[in-house]
């Protein structure tokens, strides 16, 4: 299995671990104060517990990875239908 495979089923098990069984729409702030948790919690153990480097990491390189994958989706959102 090639390496963005992997790291797409990474992510779907992730996302479910944080959706935890609740309604995506009904339970979004739930969901969002988990995911908020869980995304702080990553990056200070990625940057060694040096909260600082986390926040950075944060600003620098994670917020806007997260913006292109979602800019992405929206521009080939309509490439990925069955219909």
């Amino acid at each position: 299995m090639s390496d963005p495979k992997r790291d797409a089923e990474r992510y779907f098990r992730a996302a479910k671990l944080v959706l935890d069984g609740r309604d995506p729409i009904k339970d979004r702030g739930e969901i969002m104060v988990t995911l908020e948790g869980t995304v702080a919690a990553v990056l200070i153990m990625v940057m060694g517990g040096d909260h600082r480097k986390a926040a950075a990491m944060l600003n620098e390189g994670l917020t806007p990875g997260v913006e292109g994958r979602i800019a992405w989706g929206a521009k080939n959102a309509g490439r990925h239908t069955n219909g």
